[in-house]
């Protein structure tokens, strides 16, 4: 594409206008800039709320992927593929769930996080080279993200994705772009031009990061990884999360910390069977073997603990 067709395209982008509000921010005393860009911020939330009922339908289908043993694939360029990473890397220890079960790939690969890449993102060979290097299979769900819409980095990866039968998702914050005429479902909270004309990384990327919360989060309450409001599959790394496990069960059981301790020293360090054990009475195996059967979702593994009783 010339130079000349690159910049129309842009042009035609939403996140890509100025922003009428900011023309005089390099005038504007300090406190003032921030004043405007927090106004700016305040409209991401309303802008993700509109967007709900396909979040909801990528939730339904990330949560049918992990029951039958299929992955979250994140991928994208800057910003948007540090988010998928950052994102990624959070679920093994909120959710002890393996770090293949949710994956993020970034143009340019892991040094971009750290190092621009941004050249990276133009080939879209790459995106489906990554995506096959990773076993894509049919089973999985891949969600690309781009604020423009039109990274060929994220059309390459999608592209492949629908090839290969995976579910393909587009997060991108421009109506109508190119990543979600090839998606199964298209995301796309538009938040409107930046603060600084074409910085992305700032309302775009904080919706991008709020979609994503919501995709991991209510995936994993679907699949039975909380407990009323409690990550009752805390992995216990360090002595903060050990602490905060104890606490946790207290919270559900309204124990003492020294039953919640105990409790976790005869489960090793096993939240749920902790709690379970602690409201149903049931010994550590017996309370594995009811969790089990019940699919992993505490709620239901209580009920029959104490419906045996």
């Amino acid at each position: 594409m010339s130079e000349q067709a690159l910049i129309s395209e842009l042009e035609q982008l939403v996140s890509e206008g100025r922003n009428p509000r900011t023309m005089d921010l390099d005038l504007l005393p300090t406190t003032e800039v921030l004043h405007r860009i927090n106004d700016e911020d305040k409209s991401v939330a309303e802008a993700v709320e509109k967007v709900i009922p396909e979040i909801a339908a990528a939730v339904d289908r990330i949560a049918a992927a992990f029951q039958q043993g299929g992955r979250l694939i994140y991928m994208g360029a800057g910003t948007s593929g540090r988010l998928g990473v950052l994102d990624a890397s959070e679920c093994p220890p909120t959710f002890s769930v393996p770090a293949t079960m949710v994956v993020g790939l970034i143009a340019g690969g892991y040094d971009a996080l750290m190092n621009a890449a941004e050249g990276a993102e133009d080939n879209e060979a790459e995106g489906a080279q990554a995506l096959a290097e990773i076993g894509l299979t049919e089973k999985d769900v891949v969600v690309g993200i781009a604020a423009s819409g039109r990274t060929p980095y994220v059309i390459g990866g999608l592209n492949y994705a629908k090839k290969i039968g995976a579910t393909a998702v587009a997060l991108s914050c421009n109506p109508d772009s190119a990543i979600a005429a090839i998606a199964d479902i298209a995301i796309s909270p538009v938040v409107g031009p930046e603060v600084l004309t074409g910085s992305t990384r700032m309302k775009a990327g904080t919706a991008e990061k709020l979609v994503l919360n919501m995709l991991t989060t209510a995936g994993m309450v679907r699949v039975g990884k909380t407990y009323q409001n409690l990550m009752v599959d805390v992995k216990t790394s360090n002595k903060k999360l050990v602490a905060r496990a104890a606490r946790i069960i207290m919270q559900a059981t309204e124990c003492t910390l020294e039953e919640a301790q105990d409790a976790l020293a005869q489960t090793n360090n096993d939240v749920k069977l902790a709690i379970l054990t602690i409201m149903t009475g049931m010994n550590p195996t017996e309370a594995r073997f009811v969790l089990e059967d019940a699919g992993g979702f505490l709620r239901k593994a209580i009920q029959q603990g104490k419906a045996s009783a």
